[in-house]
């Protein structure tokens, strides 16, 4: 359609069901005006476009495995009502041109993508790395035009880039009819991601993104990854996530971030090998003191956290596979433990006097022990400043974000819900 019939196809209400599915019914009038001003913005920049289409990618938030991928763990994610929206129609001349609201338009011309890669650190280079990706994959890849808007708000956790680089390969995907799996477009977006913009992440944000609702991740075989997806619908049992922004300073966190796998690792060295999914928790213990004096104390205690999270998250697994939010709930509780207490990643001890997560999570605990249903709360993503996520009994997020946000600043918690579907194009 163009842009004028897709505004109309629009109010005439023929995008509800899935509108609603999507955000939830009491968000359907907000969104459905997020859409038309994204399809009029568009139709602004690029004019009326035939075969323009609409694509969606949600943001996800991690639910255990705390640092563990990074050592060929086990991962538990889920996709997030937040996300990127695209308005997209394909070009014949061989030209990507992506407008971004708030961000100047990126230009990237296909057959010169790898001069693009040079441009480290830049949304150019992810687009063009997709683009290599699947070109190398052997599939088609073709010019458009696009504009896209971004709830998944930065510094969150919640994966706003690479939901981009998944939009993406979903917008190629679509226009250019390449029959591609969403974890393979997982896979190209984590490329583009290490190999054009220089970022060496692993895959389970992308993966997250790509396949929506909640996903258990196995990265035994990082460039093989398991991935299952249990049934099971958070909101249905009456709970949403909630994540709190904490305002904490960001700044000088590299090192922090750097230490978690490079200590993981240099125990794994010490007992053979390169990774600590190849080891086990009782070579582990049968050379702990001699690990005492060669990588100390926080580094086993990581250690520690690793053999433990990664069987926690099969548990946690097969707790939703059956439906069981009890167990599910007082294991996420155990993970939040496990990373305080072993992980050691809810404040940096370059600055003890800023411990922004670690009184939310002693507020958030207070607050939930009170409710009557379970509940559960952890340190979100790589942590030492930041978020903090909770699962809250609906009949109590109001007020629990009134109290957050009274400590922490108005709108600083998120109320959000678990999104079953992953990368798809809306029409």
């Amino acid at each position: 359609m163009k842009p004028l019939a897709l505004i109309s196809y629009i109010e005439n209400g023929n995008l509800d069901a899935i509108l609603t599915e999507l955000y939830g019914k009491e968000n359907l009038i907000q969104q459905k005006e997020r859409y038309l001003s994204a399809i009029r913005e568009f139709s602004r920049l690029y004019g009326e476009c035939e075969n323009t289409r609409i694509f969606s990618v949600p943001g996800r938030s991690e639910i255990s495995g705390n640092h563990t991928d990074h050592n060929c763990g086990k991962v538990l994610a889920a996709s997030i009502d937040l996300d990127m929206l695209a308005i997209a129609a394909p070009t014949d001349d061989g030209v990507i041109r992506l407008k971004s609201a708030g961000f100047e338009e990126d230009t990237v011309v296909i057959a010169e993508r790898e001069a693009t890669k040079a441009k480290r650190y830049s949304s150019e280079s992810l687009i063009a790395g997709v683009c290599d990706g699947m070109l190398k994959q052997g599939y088609t890849v073709g010019g458009f035009v696009s504009y896209t808007t971004n709830n998944v708000f930065k510094g969150s956790g919640l994966s706003s880039s690479a939901a981009f680089e998944v939009m993406i390969g979903n917008i190629e995907r679509t226009l250019y009819e390449n029959d591609i799996t969403d974890i393979e477009i997982a896979k190209i977006a984590q490329y583009a991601e290490n190999e054009f913009f220089g970022k060496p992440c692993g895959l389970m944000d992308q993966t997250a993104c790509a396949v929506g609702g909640f996903i258990a991740i196995d990265f035994a075989d990082p460039k093989n990854p398991i991935v299952e997806k249990p049934s099971f619908d958070l909101s249905a049992l009456g709970y949403s996530l909630c994540i709190i922004n904490t305002g904490g300073n960001h700044a000088d966190l590299n090192e922090d971030y750097a230490s978690v796998p490079a200590e993981m690792k240099a125990v794994a060295a010490a007992l053979g090998t390169d990774v600590l999914r190849n080891t086990s928790y009782d070579a582990l213990f049968a050379s702990i003191t001699s690990l005492r004096e060669t990588v100390g104390d926080r580094a086993i205690m990581r250690a520690l956290h690793f053999f433990a999270e990664n069987r926690r998250v099969a548990r946690q697994a097969e707790a939703l596979r059956e439906g069981d939010i009890i167990t599910f709930l007082s294991l996420v509780n155990e993970s939040g433990a496990s990373s305080f207490r072993y992980l050691q990643n809810v404040y940096t001890v370059k600055n003890v006097a800023e411990q922004g997560l670690s009184l939310a999570l002693a507020l958030a605990e207070r607050f939930l022990t009170a409710v009557e249903r379970p509940s559960a709360c952890r340190v979100h993503g790589g942590g030492f400043a930041g978020t903090v996520q909770a699962f809250v009994p609906n009949e109590n997020t109001d007020e629990f974000a009134a109290m957050m946000d009274a400590v922490f600043g108005k709108g600083a918690c998120h109320i959000l819900k678990i999104r079953q579907k992953g990368a798809i194009a809306v029409v």
